[in-house]
């Protein structure tokens, strides 16, 4: 007798109900963010270098500031100072072998504002002991850059303003609740006005950075 009950008790365990088909839309998966950054600030301190330009070579320091109205979408400023080296390759071109010193533009600062969106936030493990959670995100903003001519004579004529738009991609790592680190790869596309040779050019600056950023606000 008792164990006719077990067998029937496991049979009807097996039983299944079949629901159909879920959609999409009838599936939604509510996950906490460990690290929000919805109605929080975020100030950092970068580094970078400009690395693909052919005439110069431009270490450069970043600040910025972002404003997080969500947890994906954040509007803010960048403003950065900088000083292009001269190449080899230029080096190469006005020295005596050659002796072509042609106008080339040196970065000296810029100012952007703009927005960031960051559709995707992650958790990776590193050696199955530690979980490391960040994000990525993409970022449109404009501004002004400011560069000078390498040529030695010109005066104030030698600077540049250009307007300048710019876009790109990194990822945030986060540190803690408060503290993160920031990896950008981005291009500011300017359109200079040169008033040396008086003419306009569109000039590049791809821009390596990494920053330290705190986070403030927030319940």
């Amino acid at each position: 007798m008792l164990l006719l009950s077990l067998l029937l008790s496991m049979a009807s365990a097996q039983e299944t109900v079949d629901i159909g088909v879920l959609k999409d839309s009838d599936v939604q998966v509510v996950q906490k963010l460990l690290y929000p950054k919805a109605g929080r600030t975020e100030f950092g301190v970068h580094v970078g270098y400009m690395p693909f330009d052919f005439a110069t070579k431009t270490p450069n320091a970043q600040i910025s500031f972002q404003m997080h109205s969500t947890d994906s979408v954040s509007v803010g400023a960048w403003i950065g100072a900088g000083w292009g080296f001269k190449s080899r390759h230029y080096k190469e071109l006005e020295g005596p072998t050659y002796g072509v010193a042609y106008n080339a533009y040196r970065y000296l600062g810029s100012a952007l504002v703009g927005a960031e969106w960051a559709p995707i936030y992650g958790k990776s493990s590193l050696s199955y002991k530690k979980v490391v959670h960040h994000d990525v995100y993409f970022s449109g903003r404009g501004g002004l850059t400011v560069e000078s001519s390498l040529l030695p004579s010109g005066g104030t004529s030698r600077l540049a303003l250009g307007p300048t738009a710019s876009v790109g991609a990194g990822m945030r790592f986060w540190l803690s609740r408060g503290s993160a680190l920031k990896f950008e790869l981005r291009d500011d596309v300017q359109l200079q006005r040169r008033a040396l040779t008086e003419d306009w050019a569109i000039k590049q600056n791809v821009n390596l950075t990494v920053g330290y950023t705190i986070l403030g606000g927030g319940s």
